[in-house]
């Protein structure tokens, strides 16, 4: 059983509760499990906030001076240590050496960017040619999207999931609308199937099938930020070539989350920003098809930069990524599969709807069980108002966040997040859910 992913974390609860003789919900056994884990150094590398220092925190309920509950690195990841650091070397070499500092020092302004991308290239799978660091999300989504997407009176249409991210549905509507194609006709969506939370990859698959001769370009979450459902980004490229498509992705939620393999899965272009899971504020862009055109560009991905990159975003970046090179995705990716699967298991221990008990608070997960079709988020939908569950959860030193219409979105990071923070949140949730009850 321990040879799934979701095995290994039944497995792996169950049998630590029974060697400390204690209930699997108890805190000794979070405390076990953050004592023999092997990445628990690298927490000592990021400024976690107190809970006094995050505005809605409500000291008389809760203890201002510890560490708060960090679960929203899924929207902006902790700050490393040497962020400032290297920040602060960059505004001395300004002041002292001024112009002379596009060309000297340990970063160079005018390439500065470029020594991190075998850095880069590693935690998304791809080779470091192929990856340039440049820009924000977004443009580089309507750059990579003015190359890729060629529509022609037979092969014009974009399929994206539902519920895409908003800027992503805008970038793929205005493109539409540039290339002079009619929006309605030509954005192909795919929905979850009634009743269920999630896209099934048998599901997209067959709409490529069926649909592939008109489709030019699949454009897909990695994972989807919504949901936190983990796309199987190898099985749709297979199926969008095999029918003669390009295939991109947007991975803002699937870098420094999930095992990506972007070379070997033979992805035709993708891109990610790099605030999150990746903990700096750079905007980057992979591709693993070249550009080509008669302008004089460097060769690759490289032809898609429009500068060279502000070095004090530079800074954050070769902060963060000095700290995954540390460890690997892989080893990552097997305590972030516990991680999360431990607060799944928590949150079905306590608040799995109870018909018997209708005045019981509930939640429902609609992310993935399955690990290998999600990453470390968990999406919450409640039986109480959700508004005010979040509201509740701040006064208690939790951060994470919420997503309209009805999802609270938590993400217990392996780089920085324990098993402790998990137990912590269940406790906070409790306290949150019967607060929301009393109103």
């Amino acid at each position: 059983i321990e040879s799934t992913p979701l095995g290994f974390v039944q497995q792996t609860i169950t049998r630590v509760s029974q060697e400390l003789n204690c209930s699997p919900t108890s805190r000794r056994l979070a405390e076990h499990l953050d004592r023999h884990d092997e990445l628990q150094q690298l927490r000592q590398e990021f400024l976690m906030p107190k809970i006094s220092d995050l505005p809605p925190s409500d000291l008389s309920l809760v203890d201002g001076s510890e560490d708060c509950v960090y679960f929203a690195g899924n929207s902006l990841g902790l700050q490393p240590k040497n962020t400032k650091k290297y920040i602060e070397e960059e505004l001395e070499k300004w002041a002292t050496i001024g112009v002379h500092g596009h060309l000297k020092g340990s970063r160079p302004w005018a390439w500065a960017e470029e020594t991190l991308e075998e850095l880069m290239a590693k935690i998304v799978g791809a080779k470091p040619e192929e990856v340039a660091l440049m820009n924000g999300l977004t443009v580089n989504l309507h750059l990579l999207m003015l190359s890729f997407y060629k529509p022609t009176p037979k092969r014009y249409k974009i399929l994206l999931e539902d519920m895409a991210f908003p800027s992503d549905h805008y970038a793929i509507e205005s493109q539409i609308w540039l290339r002079g194609q009619d929006v309605t006709d030509s954005m192909l969506i795919i929905k979850p199937r009634q009743g269920e939370d999630t896209i099934r990859t048998e599901d997209i698959v067959s709409v490529i099938e069926r649909e592939g001769d008109a489709i030019a370009l699949v454009m897909l979450s990695g994972v989807q930020y919504y949901t936190g459902q983990l796309f199987d980004m190898e099985a749709i490229t297979r199926a969008g070539h095999a029918k003669g498509c390009l295939v991109g992705f947007d991975c803002a939620h699937a870098v420094g989350n999930a095992e990506l393999q972007l070379h070997d899965w033979n992805v035709d272009f993708a891109c990610w920003c790099s605030y999150k899971y990746v903990n700096s504020g750079a905007g980057v862009s992979h591709t693993h098809t070249l550009y080509n055109t008669q302008m004089e560009l460097q060769p690759g991905v490289n032809g898609f930069r429009l500068s060279n990159q502000p070095v004090l975003l530079v800074c954050p970046l070769q902060a963060s990524l000095e700290i995954f090179n540390r460890t690997s995705m892989k080893d990552l990716r097997r305590k972030s599969v516990l991680l999360t699967g431990y607060l799944e298991y928590l949150i079905r221990h306590y608040y799995t709807k109870d018909p018997s008990d209708p005045d019981k608070p509930s939640v429902h997960i609609i992310t993935p069980s399955d690990p290998e079709q999600r990453g470390c988020q968990l999406s919450l939908c409640f039986s109480r108002p959700i508004r005010t569950v979040f509201q509740e959860l701040e006064k208690r030193g939790v951060a994470c966040d919420m997503r309209e219409p009805n999802v609270l979105r938590v993400a217990p990071v392996p780089l920085y997040n324990s098993f402790t923070d998990v137990h912590r949140f269940i406790t906070a949730l409790g306290s949150a859910l019967n607060a929301s009850g009393a109103e």
